[in-house]
């Protein structure tokens, strides 16, 4: 990794730690293009007239149901956005991919079965598959054809997902691999005509296969009785001596883990796109029901808790939508520079391991905003939400896989700061060199110069957020060595940090921008400020719980000191923001449209 060429800094991953991010280098959702918009708008109405009006027979899996939408999406091209033009897609990327997820989002269970056809299930092959492989099968994908479907997870391997026990085993005269064991919880089993399945060749070496569902020896157990996503299948995957070609190893014998890590990483950009998509929804049915309802001789979106909860969940949207383009860009930015990773052969696009610490922080935090938006969406509702006439009670059930999809939020919370000491550690990220320069000058560390302008002092309390993580991550460094990956709630108070930093600096950037672009600054700085605002405690939350389980006595209060010092922050009156936010939202009807200035 120390021979890979240096990236530009914005679009180094992990590197928003070490650097200021210039505005006019950051993409937002307000530079969509005008066909990035026509594909939202064709999507939208794809799932406002087709998908939605069938949701009770989807819910109850009716026969074709499901697997005829898919046809349909497939016919309009949403299911070919990120396949290259020459294997029959359209060669769009991922910020396109996540305008197309943001819409299909708003059905948990189609979502997840788009969602895993177009991710996990397609985009092994289309890194990681030979030209031959890639015609064989992109074409049928692209087209919705065939469905996709990727099978890791085991009955005894779930986060510990390399501890699979699915055995390949090379036939007699060598020209197929018999694959033998069971994958569990796989999405679209029941539907899929392709999976991309791991196994351990004799038993040792994690490797890739492209098995067909037609192959001999290849089942499926029944459906899955779920708590939600019921419209979505899934199944376990058998696999009794399954005949599988010789020709259909993806990548290399013994590289399975190259492709199940960086294709999760991509998965976690998608579901995070589709999970924000589901947030909107709720919100927009909250925000609807609660200028509809009427209690004490008023509209329940009149009263100031209501208002609170219906700005919040717009924040916290607008904060994680924010990050979420930003990385997608990012991503696009880096494959189209066309530097490989030669970890395998084929080498596959920088671009997909490059931001795999950004794709973990959009994870956990798109997954868990939409676990409050559903949750005060329901409780906005009353009574009526907790019953099934009403659509908040499916969207909380649908909800709450997301935080243990695409690896749990507890393994990505561990993910992000180990990766930034890996990166580190491989001269890849000059992580070490800034960690002890401010270990040089905590002392001297000061908070940060107020001014007139609020935003500005967002940004600049987030610049003091960023010493204040290096700050922490030496503390901890220095007193636990090595034995700190083993330290969970360490790493997870650190990460807790970082994904605040990183979702308001996104805001911020965006906010900024809007202010030189003509975007909708107004409605973004109450949005942005209020998220700022709350962090500021947030964050030093998690600097007091990490420093008190590594130091005591006086140093402790010393870390404390320069804790309360880099995170001085005068709270703002976020009572009138989220007033004038909800108002604004109840008044235009959804997040888009406010965030449209509309």
């Amino acid at each position: 990794m120390s021979e890979l060429k240096p990236l530009p800094p914005h679009l180094t991953g992990g590197n928003f730690l070490l650097t200021e991010a210039d505005p006019a280098l950051v993409f937002t959702p307000e530079d969509l293009s005008a066909e990035q918009r026509q594909i939202a708008e064709s999507a939208e109405e794809f799932m406002t007239k087709e998908v939605l009006p069938r949701l009770d027979a989807l819910e109850r899996q009716e026969p074709d149901v499901a697997v005829r939408l898919f046809r349909q999406a497939g016919e309009l091209g949403l299911l070919a956005i990120e396949v290259p033009e020459e294997y029959g897609g359209l060669g769009l990327g991922k910020t396109t991919a996540c305008v197309v997820e943001n819409q299909l989002g708003r059905q948990g269970g189609f979502a997840v079965t788009c969602g895993a056809h177009t991710g996990i299930g397609s985009m092994p092959l289309t890194y990681f598959g030979t030209d031959a492989q890639k015609r064989a099968y992109l074409p049928k994908l692209a087209s919705g054809e065939w469905m996709g479907a990727y099978a890791l997870s085991e009955p005894d391997a779930g986060s510990d997902a390399l501890s699979l026990r699915t055995k390949a085993t090379r036939s007699a005269d060598g020209t197929h691999y018999l694959l033998n064991g069971s994958k569990m919880w796989i999405s679209n089993a029941g539907w899929a005509d392709l999976f991309t399945l791991f196994a351990k060749v004799d038993g040792a070496h994690v490797t890739a296969f492209l098995v067909e569902r037609a192959f001999p020896g290849v089942s499926t157990g029944k459906e899955e009785h779920k708590l939600g996503i019921k419209s979505s299948s899934t199944r376990r995957v058998v696999l009794e001596d399954a005949r599988v070609p010789v020709g259909n190893v993806l990548g290399q014998v013994g590289k399975g883990a190259y492709i199940a890590f960086n294709i999760l990483n991509l998965g976690r950009l998608k579901l995070a796109a589709g999970v924000l998509g589901g947030a909107k929804a709720a919100l927009a049915g909250a925000a609807q029901y609660a200028t509809e309802r009427r209690q004490f001789g008023q509209p329940i979106a009149a009263f100031g808790l209501i208002q609170h909860k219906l700005a919040e969940t717009a924040t916290r949207i607008c904060a994680a939508e924010s990050a979420l383009f930003r990385v997608a860009r990012q991503i696009d930015d880096v494959v189209a520079g066309g530097e490989l990773l030669a970890a395998m052969q084929p080498p596959f696009p920088r671009g997909i391991d490059e931001f795999a610490i950004e794709c973990s922080i959009l994870k956990v935090a798109g997954s868990e905003t939409l676990d409050f938006a559903v949750d005060e969406a329901l409780q906005i509702h009353g009574g009526y939400g907790y019953t099934e006439e009403f659509p908040a009670a499916r969207a909380y059930r649908d909800a709450r896989i997301n935080r243990i999809f695409e690896g749990t939020n507890e393994i990505n919370r561990l993910f992000i700061p180990t990766m930034l000491f890996r990166r580190a550690q491989r001269s890849r990220l000059p992580l070490l060199p800034a960690v002890a320069q401010v270990a040089k000058d905590a002392l001297d560390l000061a908070p940060a110069q107020e001014t007139g302008d609020a935003l500005r002092n967002a940004h600049a309390l987030l610049a003091n957020a960023k010493k204040l993580a290096l700050f922490l991550a030496g503390t901890a460094w220095q007193k636990l060595g090595d034995k700190l990956i083993e330290e969970q709630e360490i790493l997870a108070a650190l990460s807790d940090l970082l994904i605040d930093l990183y979702l308001g600096e996104s805001a911020v950037l965006r906010t900024f921008k809007a202010r030189v672009t003509g975007g909708p600054a107004t409605v973004l700085t109450d949005l942005t400020l209020v998220f700022v605002n709350d962090s500021a405690t947030r964050m030093e939350h998690s600097a007091r719980t990490l420093l008190a389980a590594v130091s005591s006595g006086d140093d402790l209060k010393a870390q404390l000191a320069i804790t309360r010092r880099l995170l001085r922050w005068t709270p703002l009156d976020t009572v009138e923001m989220r007033r004038r936010i909800a108002q604004r939202l109840c008044a235009v009807g959804s997040y888009a449209a406010l965030t449209a200035g509309k």
